[in-house]
């Protein structure tokens, strides 16, 4: 069976592996990391989604961030330096909440 076009039994893969008593420990070895490999690259995946969200996240952020410095550099009111802050960085969160159900 699969899941997301990982095999679910890769453990019962691994242990056929063993099953040659010909097979040098290389062989063995070898095998071993071919049954494993499809699960490596899905647990790569289900840890590289989250983190990529969080970077764009945190890079909206850091332009809202940046826009509030830059307003209150320019003279702006700290009252409405805060609500520019706060309207940006609710865009952000919209924006980017969409993005959640495809990580899944």
């Amino acid at each position: 069976m699969f899941r997301n076009n990982v095999p679910l039994n890769t453990p019962i893969w691994e242990s056929t592996c063993c099953e040659n008593d010909k097979a040098s420990m290389q062989q063995v070895h070898h095998c071993i990391e071919r049954c494993h490999a499809p699960l490596a690259q899905a647990q790569a995946v289900v840890t590289q989604e989250p983190e990529r969200f969080q970077d764009r996240l945190s890079r909206c952020a850091m332009h809202c961030n940046d826009k509030a410095k830059d307003s209150l550099d320019s003279g702006s009111k700290e009252q409405q330096v805060k609500l520019q802050l706060e309207t940006c960085m609710s865009k952000c969160v919209d924006d980017h909440v969409h993005l959640i159900p495809s990580m899944t």
